[in-house]
């Protein structure tokens, strides 16, 4: 028999294996000084586009002032205790009434993060005989929570309205013989390609086959729809939703999820739901804040408006430069180049060492070989200034990927390694 952790030893896993070369420069890099358009990596000054602070709120006065208030009254522990048990308080209920208003959902329910919170309600809104069907490309939580289904579970091709019917029939053939039901799952917003999920088509489904519909609208909630109210406000099919899910930790620039749907669901989930059952209470300094951050985006809509004009200056100069940006329809600003692996690093670390331009970068195996993704994530906070001096910087990377530059360098790297 051999030692659980020997694998650990041999196989580090798909990004461990580079940990060497990119710890601290390409994965955890550190970030430091206030949440802003601008901040410090390594000692130097760098425009930040990886930061979903959307809306800016991160470092708004009036947001700081009610959360050092709050830290003060309430400290970082109370409540203590599951909300079940001990850790319920009025000011949980009014931000979940706020919310559900909010949102034009009969109730809701809070949540104490994002990833642990669609996990869970997957968990919790199907059993052993439902089919769930989802979208290919859903973010890892939504994979973790269906990974724990028992039951049958199918993927349909991204945003493929064809092939999400040709599933749903799958699922409708399974339930006849399971006699359970069919969950569908979507996000809002995909949050590596920012393509909005197709949710009115997938609701127009509804006339054929019996399914309910989850959506997960962490990129959507503060940025799309009437004062940000998500994107199944924005494609007009919010009632369709049966179950809406968003995070804090986008928008509202905190830590914290919550879940929207008609009061008999939510009640279910309320008294099912093992990860808040069994989890403390989310705390009251976030509660309040997050109060706070709600009646921002709800009378605010300055907040919003300056979001999408730097949105808009972004996407329009990268077309403009001949950019490939795909099919983006939200504030995520992806830009497609050819490349490898080595070239993509060796263009990274120039765009951030020699001019001052800091945002994330997606390689294979989340997208396919000899394609290099760079992600952008505007926020209110950025300027057009910050817009003009990206794309420039954004002109000269691309040409000396063109020019070879960046694959000398990598080749030059490599040989000295080996």
């Amino acid at each position: 028999m051999r030692d659980l952790f020997d694998r650990f030893y041999e196989n580090k896993g798909p990004v461990g294996k580079w940990a060497a070369h990119a710890e601290g420069y390409f994965v955890f890099p550190k970030l430091e000084g206030p949440i802003s358009n601008r901040m410090y990596f390594m000692g130097k000054e760098v425009i930040t586009w990886s930061v979903n602070d959307y809306l800016g709120l991160a470092n708004h006065p009036e947001i700081r002032k009610v959360d050092a208030e709050a830290a003060a009254e309430y400290g970082s522990a109370y409540p203590m205790g599951a909300r079940m048990m001990s850790g319920h308080t009025d000011l949980h209920e009014e931000l979940e009434r706020e919310l559900a208003a909010f949102v034009n959902k009969e109730s809701a329910y809070l949540l104490n993060f994002g990833y642990q919170g669609i996990l869970s309600t997957i968990d919790t809104l199907v059993g052993k005989n439902d089919i769930i069907v989802y979208d290919v490309d859903a973010h890892a939580c939504i994979i973790d929570g269906v990974r724990l289904h028992m039951g049958k579970r199918f993927t349909y091709k991204h945003n493929d309205i064809e092939s999400l019917e040709k599933n749903l029939q799958r699922a409708t053939k399974v339930a006849a013989q399971t006699g359970g039901g069919i969950l569908v799952i979507s996000e809002g917003v995909f949050g590596m390609r920012g393509e909005q999920g197709k949710l009115k088509e997938i609701a127009a489904l509804k006339e054929k086959y019996n399914f309910r519909f989850l959506v997960d609208d962490a990129h959507g909630f503060g940025t799309l729809g009437k004062n940000g109210a998500g994107a199944g406000i924005e494609q007009g099919i919010q009632d369709d939703i049966d179950v809406y899910f968003a995070t804090f930790a986008k928008s509202m620039a905190s830590t914290g999820a919550f879940i929207a749907a008609d009061k008999e669901i939510i009640d279910y989930l309320r008294y099912n739901m093992r990860s808040q059952m069994f989890a403390k209470s989310l705390q009251m300094q976030l509660v309040k804040g997050a109060l706070k951050r709600l009646d921002m985006l709800k009378n605010r809509p300055e907040f919003k408006a300056k979001l999408w004009e730097n949105v808009n200056a972004l996407q329009n100069g990268l077309k403009e430069y001949g950019f490939d940006i795909g099919n983006t329809q939200s504030c995520v600003t992806p830009v497609y180049l050819k490349g490898s692996i080595p070239e993509a690093m060796a263009l990274v670390k120039d765009l951030r060492e020699n001019y001052g331009i800091f945002c994330s970068i997606v390689v294979y195996p989340v997208i396919p070989k000899g394609l290099i993704l760079l992600r952008l994530i505007p926020t209110a906070s950025h300027t057009l200034e910050d817009v003009k001096e990206t794309l420039e910087a954004f002109a000269s990377i691309r040409e000396k990927l063109e020019n070879g530059t960046y694959k000398r360098i990598s080749e030059a790297i490599l040989s000295a390694v080996k």
